[in-house]
């Protein structure tokens, strides 16, 4: 005890000396003993009465730049950033150039790089560094600042225009709504929203439907989702049936944050599971992002392995409704410092983010990225001024057709209080996904009883045989949602057990305008008779060799006799009018023949399978045009 006495004393006499020696620059000796009392306060821990004494020197003499630097400094430990800002500038304004008040200098480019002037931060923060600091962090991080101001200089002379228009009050009508989404079909509009930022202010999912191009006043997304917990940052699937969520310091928490899974069932939304190990961790999850068809699950979090603070993560679930364990995205998405939110466009091909690591405005920005053809994520892009400034942006939300974009800004209301609120807007080109993408949308039925089934619809990309999206049909009301995207030959399955497959075909590489598709898909029963038309056969003009792009029909052909060893099928060719009828009769015999071929070199049994041609005897449309003409060029599969 007695040492440490001595020690203190030691520290009190030194401290007095140096005092006694400093060189003010004030020439008032009121002014400088009101100076060195306030420190007496400050040391007793009564700010209050330091700053009192030190207004009074500054009265005594204006120029008294010590003075506004230690009253800077009292406020700054109190809280009072406005006042610390006001007496740190104007007490280095006082002053010339000084090596050793390089943390003033430093601490001042941090005011004015929280108000956006990013040419007095940048003029601060070189004085920083031209003093030489020691601190290696402190200095690496004044050098990106000052890459930072210079970026953001120059983008604001170079501003991205667009428009956007705050939604209507219907839907702002909390306090604070954020992480706005859409389903594929842009008929619901998801968000979280909050009365407030204090602790007992619940945190719910809220939906809105469109009608007549009115959003409908929100309502709780399902009783079985919102509790007293806080339930948001949800996303969902294309179809609108897959919804994840976040949620924190439940019972079944395994970690800080975790993400929960719901699925809807006609009008009702299933109790949502945690996720569980592999997905969440001990560390913070959150943030989640949905593919189109809710297979692929983006994510922020803070797990160990990442490479910086906040990384975006990425799983896939397995065929047996399992998730894969969770892979970091890696350079050149996540960097060192935070990279949160992030959002899968529908096209799976360009995804959006908000991080602080990457060269912006500052604080977090929006950026975007690209895959590139060998899916590799390519350098993201920040979205440029005014979306992105010198505060915070935490997300943003672009519809399938690239057309509208969804977002959330911090803002004051008339009376002073912090709100966050949400905002549409025009997409300018520049952030557009590199794929636009629209829907096909509708209901299976058994085409007997008319009766909605639960079947499997699955999305091929037919140039490479890879299934780009699979979902299921709602098993109350039939109903299915898929994505389709620009640049891309499509076929479309629609299967169930104990009926045939419906092949539907669909060709947006001519990157022609994309307008949704209502289709309604019949399944056939498995029996005699039953027929369906196999429409991603393809052949050359005139020709009976099957084209490589055929392979993702015949193998799914294949898969259907594999699972229903005892059917027997028939495959019969027919063509349009153009040419001779006796031309026509050998073509769609031989065309018939390639297919049944192809299968019993695949192994299917050769008695399983029979072939005819029936020319163009049989049309299913007048052969009056060209689309009437290719509905009649056709393969068909009928159970014998």
């Amino acid at each position: 005890m007695l040492k440490r006495l001595l020690v203190f004393l030691l520290v009190i006499i030194v401290s007095a000396s140096a005092y006694g020696q400093q060189k003010l620059t004030t020439n008032s000796k009121k002014a400088e003993n009101l100076y060195y009392k306030a420190d007496q306060y400050a040391r007793a821990r009564d700010f209050g009465k330091a700053l009192e004494l030190l207004r009074e020197a500054v009265e005594k003499d204006p120029g008294f730049a010590e003075a506004y630097l230690k009253a800077s400094n009292l406020n700054k430990m109190m809280g009072n950033k406005p006042a610390a800002f006001e007496q740190l500038q104007q007490g280095l304004k006082l002053m010339s150039y000084n090596p050793a008040y390089g943390n003033y200098y430093f601490d001042l480019a941090e005011h004015y790089f929280e108000r956006g002037d990013y040419q007095a931060a940048k003029t601060n923060y070189d004085a920083f560094l031209k003093a030489k600091p020691k601190n290696a962090n402190q200095f690496a991080y004044a050098n990106q600042q000052v890459k930072t101001a210079e970026y953001a200089t120059e983008a604001m002379k170079k501003p991205v225009k667009f428009t956007s228009v705050q939604l209507p009050s219907n839907i702002n009508k909390y306090p604070l709504q954020y992480f706005p989404s859409t389903t594929a079909d842009q008929r619901y509009l998801i968000f979280t929203a909050r009365a407030g930022s204090r602790p007992e202010h619940d945190e719910n999912i809220l939906i809105s439907e469109k009608k007549a191009g009115v959003w409908q006043a929100p309502v709780s997304i399902s009783e079985n989702i919102n509790t007293s917990a806080n339930e948001g940052a949800a996303t969902i699937s294309g179809d609108g049936k897959t919804l994840v969520f976040t949620s924190c310091s439940r019972p079944d928490s395994f970690g800080d944050c975790d993400l929960y899974i719901s699925y809807r069932t006609g009008n009702e939304w299933s109790a949502p599971r945690n996720m569980g190990p592999p997905v969440n961790s001990k560390s913070w999850d959150s943030q989640p992002s949905l593919s189109a068809d809710g297979r692929t699950l983006y994510f922020s979090s803070n797990r160990g392995g990442g490479v910086g603070r906040e990384d975006i993560w990425v799983t896939n679930r397995n065929e047996d409704g399992s998730w894969q364990t969770p892979r970091n995205l890696g350079e050149p998405i996540n960097s060192k410092g935070r990279d949160l939110a992030p959002f899968i466009h529908v096209s799976g091909s360009t995804l959006y983010f908000a991080s602080d690591g990457h060269l912006g405005m500052g604080g977090l920005d929006v950026f975007k990225a690209d895959l590139s053809g060998k899916g590799q994520w390519q350098q993201p892009q920040n979205l440029g001024y005014p979306l992105n400034t010198y505060a915070d942006e935490s997300s943003i939300y672009i519809t399938p057709d690239n057309q509208i974009g969804y977002y959330a800004r911090s803002m004051m209301t008339e009376s002073g209080a912090s709100t966050v609120q949400l905002f549409s807007l025009d997409v300018p080109e520049v952030w557009h996904a590199k794929e636009k993408s629209t829907y096909a949308q509708g209901r299976v039925f058994h085409a007997e009883t008319k009766k909605p089934l639960a079947a499997t619809v699955q999305l091929y990309d037919v140039a490479n045989d890879s299934l780009v999206q699979q979902v299921q049909s709602d098993k109350v009301s039939g109903e299915y949602t898929v994505v389709l995207t620009e640049g891309k030959q499509y076929a479309l399955y629609v299967h169930a057990p104990q009926f045939l497959m419906n092949s539907l075909s669909f060709d947006y590489t001519s990157r022609k305008n994309l307008t949704p598709v209502a289709l309604d898909v019949y399944l056939q029963p498995i029996k005699s008779g039953s027929a369906v038309v196999l429409n991603n056969l393809f052949f050359p003009s005139g020709k009976y060799e099957l084209e490589p792009k055929s392979v993702t029909e015949l193998n799914r052909l294949i898969n259907f006799m594999r699972q229903n060893k005892d059917v027997k099928i028939e495959i019969t060719g027919h063509t349009d009018d153009v040419g001779s009828d006796a031309a026509n009769q050998v073509l769609s015999e031989r065309r018939a023949k390639s297919v049944v071929d192809y299968l019993v070199a695949k192994g299917i049994a050769s008695n399983r399978i029979r072939y005819k041609g029936f020319g163009e005897t049989k049309p299913v449309k007048p052969n009056t045009s060209e689309e009437n003409r290719q509905l009649n060029r056709r393969i068909e599969m009928q159970v014998l």
